[in-house]
């Protein structure tokens, strides 16, 4: 375990030793409207834009500007191909093999598409296993798939709960929960990284449990991609979703990205929604051919992608690779332990962190509830110079992200707490 001190000297020690600490500046940080730049710890809601981004974008709208729809094949990165350029550094990303991995549509899209193969409810086996406080859309989109299907959503929706007085679930009630219900469960569908709290999910071990008892089992990585080490292949994971706008800094509202495990990569049986873009390549302008479905996770795609959201995904995409994914979670288990061990000298009896203290049991989130505070606190941080965010009821979630963050940004949010309480 790495030993932390107090004091601003460490933090500065620390940044001077830091191997990635110049890559904050191939980002835009937020300043207020006196030109000082702000604490952003908000990298776990929306990603700060990386100073290449302008550049991968001018040039695809420079080759629409020269080329108009030749552009297709004769652009400086042709568009006709233009997601292959992402697939590689993703699947590095995100633990994953090439074949597995696809760049399309937006999250919930995407989950949506992977329940219509991945969901196949019988009289008997119809249920949809969650946990309790998923994000809102991963709950709505399950909820309608058991309506699509004619099922009661009520009934068909099993819950993964925290114990009474906790926040954090328990491996040891999820088992029980399968002994119980197992035969009657036809999908797991849980976070990889739960939003609220930050708890970082055992991904092998859920599926491991999932598949003994028949379950198909996928996961939601919205707030794991670019922050944990996925290893998503090695899960078994049948498939997975995740955003790229959060740690991805792909930019709001950019594409997604979605795994589909390789044992699955040549089944033709599987049902699902197809468009000409999950079409053979060598073929697909004959357009008059019967569907040929190309292998692995681009037989999912439904249409040709927007290429701009694509070149702002590649942006962030070629610093992840050249930094690499082990360094960057190295450094986010400091960044963030010394995060916690600021906010500890505090007292328990004035701040309590929900998020899980084992560094291997979250990522660069530390979600904390301070005592006897409302929204107020949140504002009033906002005003001191820090961007963070504000999670009903009670909860101040903030993401030390190792790409830009330093370790005197968390030391200066922390005194600024400080101050505040006083």
């Amino acid at each position: 375990m790495p030993t932390y001190r107090s004091g601003l000297d460490f933090a500065l020690e620390s940044d001077k030793n830091d191997v990635l600490a110049s890559y904050r500046n191939q980002f835009h940080m937020p300043k207020d409207s006196n030109g000082n730049q702000l604490i952003y710890m908000t990298g776990n809601s929306l990603g700060l834009q990386p100073k290449l981004t302008k550049a991968y974008i001018e040039q695809e709208l420079e080759d629409w500007a020269n080329l108009g729809v030749e552009g297709h094949t004769d652009a400086k990165n042709p568009w006709l191909p233009y997601h292959e350029f992402l697939t590689e550094s993703m699947a590095g990303v995100v633990g994953a093999k090439p074949i597995e991995v696809i760049v399309m549509n937006t999250l919930t899209v995407n989950l949506h598409l992977m329940m219509v193969s991945f969901y196949k409810p019988t009289k008997t086996r119809y249920k949809i296993l969650i946990e309790s406080d998923a994000f809102p859309s991963d709950k709505y989109a399950v909820e309608s798939q058991l309506r699509h299907h004619g099922f009661d959503d009520t009934d068909g929706l099993i819950l993964w709960k925290p114990r009474k007085g906790e926040e954090l679930l328990r491996y040891e009630d999820l088992e029980v929960i399968l002994k119980r219900e197992g035969d009657a469960i036809a999908l797991i569908m849980i976070g990889g990284v739960n939003y609220y709290t930050g708890q970082y999910f055992d991904l092998k071990r859920i599926t491991e449990l999932g598949h003994k008892y028949g379950c198909t089992v996928g996961f939601d990585c919205a707030h794991g991609a670019g922050n944990v080490k996925l290893n998503l292949h090695d899960s078994g994971a049948d498939f997975a979703v995740w955003c790229t706008y959060k740690y991805l800094n792909s930019g709001p509202g950019s594409l997604a990205g979605c795994f589909v495990h390789e044992r699955h990569a040549h089944r033709k049986d599987l049902n699902r929604f197809t468009g000409w873009w999950s079409h053979n390549k060598q073929t697909r302008f004959n357009m008059r051919d019967p569907f040929d479905q190309l292998p692995g996770a681009e037989g999912w795609q439904l249409s040709n992608p927007p290429i701009l959201s694509m070149a702002a995904i590649r942006a962030s995409l070629d610093i992840f690779h050249e930094v690499g994914i082990e360094k960057l979670v190295e450094k986010s288990k400091r960044l963030t332990g010394y995060f916690q061990f600021l906010l500890k000298e505090l007292g328990e009896d004035v701040i309590r962190i929900i998020t899980p203290e084992n560094p291997e049991e979250r990522g660069c989130q530390l979600s904390i509830q301070v005592v006897n505070a409302d929204k107020t606190l949140h504002n009033r941080l906002t005003e001191a110079g820090v961007i963070s965010d504000w999670r009903a009821p009670d909860v101040i979630r903030c993401a030390p992200v190792p790409l830009y963050n330093s370790f005197e940004d968390v030391y200066n949010l922390v005194e600024r707490l400080k101050g505040i309480l006083k």
